[in-house]
């Protein structure tokens, strides 16, 4: 949803700033690093809504207690190929990146590793976790639960959150397959796109109570706040173009995020206690990471996967269609691209960083804006 002429800051210069506001909220050098860096990914990858557009509410949150700028890294209960982890609400791209990085350290000893993490916070794009598996020779799979935000099919009432799946694998080829996408048509991030933008978004994303569709982005992230706006689940209203499947695989992300954690789930991750005050999400994730050569030598897998794509590239194209794309190809041509380019900060996302750096006393940056 590009526009053009705003002004461009390099990736470097904006990871920096990112890890600055999180130092400056109180969140420790390293984990900051660690933040900066999953933020950074999201705008490298061209995924607007969890990357620069996503840090004042990281900010905004951890000044009102939501998040914890200091993360404890807990394991409760340790197996072979195992472990359960409490957050304690810390910083969830910390707990994520331990999480996944404990998954691997077990996968390379037991063939798997699966580690469960509760009581955590947002923890950026899913697939950011899936591809560290990736670059370790292994399948990742990352998958967590958000606030309620998705109505169940035939119902008007948020209950799921949008809750990602994440699926990674290398190949013989420079980009690996990633697939990376919630269970509902969209997420609430990409309602706060158009609204930054002032777009209308499309019918049938999002109904009301009624079960009316919603356009205008700023009403229905009022209407959101209120209980009173729905995302729809991937396929749809109703069952006519499946949307039960993307209810279906919404509510096994949530027994993945809650069941094994003895986590909260569905409203009670809401945010707001029954006073109407903010309180910590205590969201769940679920990693996993899987050793190909558990399996099968991974020159064999990376070919083998490589051909899988590569047909699938190569077979018949629609009418007036020039390109097959598979997961995970557009977004590593763009981070080619805006590594080159710079990221693009819009009007509103300017006004946001002034405040964090006027806050801050950033004083140190000085951005075209």
């Amino acid at each position: 949803m590009t526009i053009q002429n705003n002004p461009r800051i390099p990736a470097s210069q904006l990871k920096q700033f990112m890890k600055d506001v999180f130092i400056g909220s109180g969140v420790p050098e390293e984990d900051a690093e660690i933040s900066s860096q999953v933020l950074i990914a999201s705008d490298l990858r061209g995924i607007e809504s969890h990357g620069i557009g996503r840090l004042k509410m990281y900010y905004d949150r951890m000044k009102i207690g939501q998040h914890n700028p200091i993360t404890h890294f807990d394991i409760v209960r340790d197996r072979a190929a195992t472990a359960l982890v409490d957050g304690h609400n810390g910083v969830g791209m910390v707990l994520g990146y331990k999480a996944m990085n404990l998954a691997i350290t077990k996968a390379k000893q037991f063939g798997m590793g699966s580690v469960a993490v509760r009581n955590s916070t947002h923890f950026g794009i899913d697939g950011f976790y899936a591809l560290m598996a990736v670059k370790q020779n292994m399948i990742g799979m990352s998958f967590t639960n958000a606030r309620p935000s998705v109505a169940p099919t035939f119902g008007v009432q948020p209950e799921l959150g949008t809750n990602p799946i994440a699926f990674g694998a290398p190949t013989d080829e420079a980009i690996p397959f990633l697939y990376d996408g919630a269970t509902s048509l969209i997420q609430r991030g990409k309602v706060e796109v158009y609204a930054r933008y002032d777009k209308e978004m499309p019918e049938g994303w999002v109904i009301d109570e009624n079960g009316n569709a919603l356009t205008n982005p700023e009403y229905t992230l009022h209407a959101m706040g209120k209980d009173k706006a729905s995302l729809l689940p991937l396929g749809g209203s109703g069952e006519k173009f499946s949307g039960y499947k993307g209810y279906g695989l919404a509510t096994m992300v949530e027994i993945l995020s809650a069941s094994l954690q003895t986590a909260n789930f569905l409203s009670a991750t809401i945010g707001i206690d029954e006073q109407g005050k903010p309180v910590p999400f205590g969201l769940g994730h679920f990693f996993m990471a899987i050793d190909i050569e558990s399996f099968v030598e991974i020159d064999q897998f990376k070919k083998t996967t490589g051909d899988i794509l590569r047909e699938l590239r190569n077979s018949r194209k629609e009418p007036g269609q020039s390109r097959i794309y598979t997961a995970g190809e557009k977004e590593y041509e763009n981070e080619i691209r805006l590594a080159r380019e710079g990221i693009e900060i819009i009007p509103k996302l300017q006004k946001e960083m002034k405040q964090m750096q006027q806050e801050l006393g950033l004083s140190q940056y000085k951005f075209p804006f």
